[in-house]
């Protein structure tokens, strides 16, 4: 299962259960989303790769002007599957092109074309973390790689936290344990600043 960004712009923030209503449809599964208003700065960061592009300016207003709703959208080929259901960027080429898509039908112009859409894997990944530092992004695992994983990076943190808890024999161990891993964990992911 892959996973994509989508965000719901403010344009079209009033149609967002709309047009979630047509992402579950489609056959997504919506992973997480947070609303959010983007400050200027965070528009900046996220749509740099327009810097130089003469609507740069026009989108940055138009993102900060009123909350946004991003979703991690989970499907097989979602990247492909969420701008096939976006329909082309231009709002025109969307009516004329593909009517029953959100941008033909909730989009206002290119700019306020009403989502947004990862236009890669690789971006999907960058942009998932822009908005959601902490989601997991790697497919669950079961069978002989969920055993490998456990061998690899669960087991010996897992150990060394059981004999601590045997050690302390604390009065909730459930608790205790839960806590020791997460203050041990090798592995814990680095807080974004978004």
């Amino acid at each position: 299962m892959e996973k994509t960004l989508a965000i719901i712009k403010p344009n079209a923030i009033a149609n967002a259960e709309e047009i979630e209503k047509m992402i579950i449809k489609d056959g997504f599964t919506i992973v997480q989303r947070r609303r959010v208003l983007l400050s200027k700065e965070q528009a900046m960061e996220f749509y740099a790769e327009h810097r130089d592009k003469p609507f740069f300016s026009d989108l940055i207003n138009f993102m900060t002007s009123g909350p946004v709703l991003a979703m991690v959208l989970s499907k097989d080929r979602a990247v492909r599957a969420w701008r096939r259901l976006l329909g082309p960027t231009s709002v025109a080429a969307a009516i004329k092109k593909h009517p029953d898509s959100i941008r033909a039908r909730f989009g206002s112009s290119d700019t306020e074309n009403a989502a947004h859409g990862s236009d890669s894997a690789e971006s999907a990944e960058r942009e998932i973390r822009f908005f959601f530092p902490d989601v997991t992004l790697y497919p669950i695992l079961s069978g002989m790689e969920a055993r490998d994983f456990v061998d690899d990076y669960v087991s010996e943190t897992l150990v060394r936290g059981l004999t601590e808890l045997c050690k302390t024999k604390p009065a909730d161990p459930v608790s205790w344990l839960a806590e020791w891993l997460l203050s041990n964990n090798p592995y814990q992911p680095v807080q974004g600043v978004h």
